[in-house]
């Protein structure tokens, strides 16, 4: 199963090492100690708080984006794999934002793709939304 560095783990999540170890130490995430003395996070948990996260900011992000237009890599954790005889679907978490790619079954085992797993999502397409939320920040 894969592991994180605490670093890591915060990086993945857009935040401080600092910002990081405070919710280790409020019992939000678990950690594990390795031989090495380092503090490292299991991918599947994770994955779960980014998603947690994600859910939070989601319901905060109306009051507090002003405008955004994302890059077309993304890295994240995967967060749910579903296969079937010939497709796959991906759910991946990066920071705030989750994308789903569906792909082949013989890509997604080929990647050995799971959950926890760090994965880099790039997205190309001809059709890009920008949306700016009706906030007052129309200019007459």
């Amino acid at each position: 199963m894969p592991t994180f560095l605490i670093k890591e783990a915060a990086d993945l999540l857009g935040v401080s090492d600092d910002t990081f170890r405070r919710w280790v130490d409020a019992g939000r995430i678990k950690t594990t100690n390795k031989r090495s003395g380092w503090l490292t996070v299991d991918g599947v948990e994770l994955a779960k708080f980014a998603q947690e996260l994600a859910e939070l900011a989601e319901h905060m992000e109306d009051q507090m984006v002003v405008a955004h237009s994302a890059r077309n890599r993304f890295t994240g954790l995967v967060t749910r794999v579903v296969r079937d005889t010939v497709m796959a679907q991906a759910e991946i978490q990066a920071g705030p934002h989750r994308f789903v790619s569906l792909l082949s079954r013989e890509a997604a085992d080929e990647l050995a793709l799971e959950p926890g797993m760090l994965v880099v999502a790039a997205i190309k397409a001809t059709n890009v939304s920008v949306e700016v939320p009706a906030s007052g920040t129309k200019k007459s």
